[in-house]
């Protein structure tokens, strides 16, 4: 899995409430178990019409925000089913972190364990992130998991709470396979012993 520490990127302004996960990868699209090339169906419903062309108001459609790395969302982001499917999606796209008030406990579980940083914060917070991320590419905010503050383009500060051991997981690349792996030579020693202790196992 790939590291978090800082973060400075083009923010998407999505303010729509109670984004669910079959918006955010639509369920036609579950058919894989590969965690890459999802991204070109992210919101496949919201960025492309029914013809599969794409729809220019969509918000990740327009220039200043294909290279978007960051979404700002309104309320209870993740919503929904548990597929795990819609963090790949984000991933696959470029998105490394979402901010927003509130978010469904497994997508933002399932985000710490694919790479992505979801940050909750006040709706005035978020408000004034919103309202910057609208100025497009020129205005970058500055995510620094380090230090749990997130830096508006204007230099406002915002700091933000994140549980430590999905934060020591997130600076050091660890998804629940890394954290198995740290513990191999304790679990080739118990698999030694074990081996000597019941030959017949």
């Amino acid at each position: 899995m790939q590291k978090f520490d800082t973060l400075t990127g083009i923010a998407a302004p999505m303010p729509l409430v109670n984004i669910d996960t079959d918006m955010i990868i639509p369920k036609g699209f579950l058919k894989t178990i590969k965690r890459s090339g999802l991204g070109v169906n992210l919101f496949d419903e919201m960025r492309y019409d029914r013809q599969g062309n794409e729809n220019p108001d969509f918000v990740l459609n327009q220039p200043q925000y294909r290279s978007a790395e960051i979404i700002v969302a309104g309320d209870n982001f993740g919503c929904g089913s548990s597929r795990e499917h819609a963090p790949w999606a984000l991933l696959d796209f470029g998105i490394r972190c979402v901010i927003s008030t509130s978010f469904a406990d497994i997508f933002y579980n399932n985000c710490f364990k694919n790479g992505i940083l979801p940050i909750v914060l006040p709706k005035a917070a978020v408000d004034h992130l919103m309202d910057d991320a609208t100025k497009g590419s020129n205005a970058r905010l500055t995510v620094d998991l380090e230090n749990q503050i997130v830096t508006a383009s204007d230099g406002t500060e915002f700091s933000f709470e994140v549980d430590s051991f999905k934060k020591h997981c997130l600076l050091n690349g660890l998804d629940d396979i890394g954290l198995t792996l740290e513990k191999v030579s304790a679990i080739d020693s118990f698999e030694s012993g074990a081996k000597l202790q019941y030959p017949w196992l």
